[in-house]
Parts: C-alpha cells; sequence; structure tokens
C-alpha cells in the first residue's frame, strides 16, 4: 500500500486532483443552474437528447459514460416532472425512445446562460491557452483511458467499435 509522508504527496496525485475538480465544477455549475433546477447529468442528458432525438436508455448512456442505472435514475427525475418523454422504439417494442418534451427542450434553453457562466467561472483561472490546453489534456486522458472505464463512452451517432 502506498503511504504518504506528507499531504503534499497526496495533493499532487492526478487523481485527487481531477476529483477535487470535479467537485468544484460540479458546485459551481449546480449554483450558477440552481434558479433552473438542473444538475450537470441532468443538462447532459437533455443536451445529449436535443443533439439525438430518439435514443434508447443504452445509447444515451454510452453518450454521456454513465452506467445505466445512473442514467435511469436521472431520467426518471426528468420524465416526473414532464421534461423527457419515454416511448415505445419503433423498431423495437421492448426499448424505449427518449425525446425531450416541449417543457425539456424550454428549460435546456433557459438553462444556456447559467452554463455558459458555470463554464466561465469553472475555467476563470486560466488564461486562454492554458483553458484549451487543459480541454486537450482531459481529451488525451480520456480518451486514452477509455478502456479503463467502468461505463463505455461512445458519442451519439458513433458505433463501440469506432471507440477501440
Amino acid at each position: 500500500m502506498l503511504a504518504f509522508h506528507n499531504l503534499s504527496q497526496l495533493y499532487a496525485r492526478p487523481g485527487f486532483l481531477l476529483r477535487r475538480a470535479h467537485q468544484i465544477s460540479a458546485a459551481v455549475f449546480e449554483d450558477e443552474c440552481r434558479s433552473v433546477g438542473l444538475t450537470p447529468a441532468q443538462f447532459g442528458v437533455l443536451s445529449v437528447l436535443r443533439a439525438s432525438p430518439g435514443l434508447d436508455q443504452s445509447s444515451l448512456a454510452r453518450a454521456l459514460g454513465f452506467d445505466k442505472v445512473t442514467v435511469l435514475r436521472v431520467l426518471r427525475g426528468l420524465e416526473k416532472r414532464g421534461l423527457i418523454a419515454r416511448v415505445p422504439a419503433p423498431m423495437s417494442r421492448r426499448n424505449l425512445s427518449i425525446s425531450l418534451s416541449e417543457t425539456g427542450l424550454a428549460l435546456l434553453k433557459t438553462a444556456q446562460d447559467p452554463a455558459e457562466r458555470a463554464y466561465g467561472r469553472l475555467m476563470a483561472p486560466l488564461d486562454k491557452k492554458q483553458q484549451a490546453q487543459l480541454v486537450d489534456l482531459l481529451q488525451v486522458l480520456t480518451a486514452g483511458l477509455e478502456a479503463e472505464a467502468r461505463a463505455a463512452f461512445v458519442p451519439p451517432g458513433r458505433g463501440a467499435d469506432e471507440m477501440v
């Protein structure tokens, strides 16, 4: 087992910093989007459904890198609020096709400005070059370690075979 002789070793570990950055990111997003009542996960689901209406639950989970249980929990909450509709898929009655309701689309549009403010606050400590570098490095890191993830990430419109 790895022992830390001082906390600076822990605080310099990428996993610790990524987890802490995620906590901060979620807190900033929730603070900015409190007025519209959306969490980062809900905003992600609504955004993917706007871009790719009619996805089934598994495809939606892969598009966000969520496990199926998490996406189901988020979908249930959104459905209760009337923000999405789940209907039998045209090709397979066993699968459900998920789409935004008019209310969901309107809320997503309302959430754009607060979400952009959250993004601005999150990136504010960095200059423009550092912001681009951070995003580039995170994309390299996630793409390079995708096989290690518990939940697959497959952007809508791409097959799982294209992600390997």
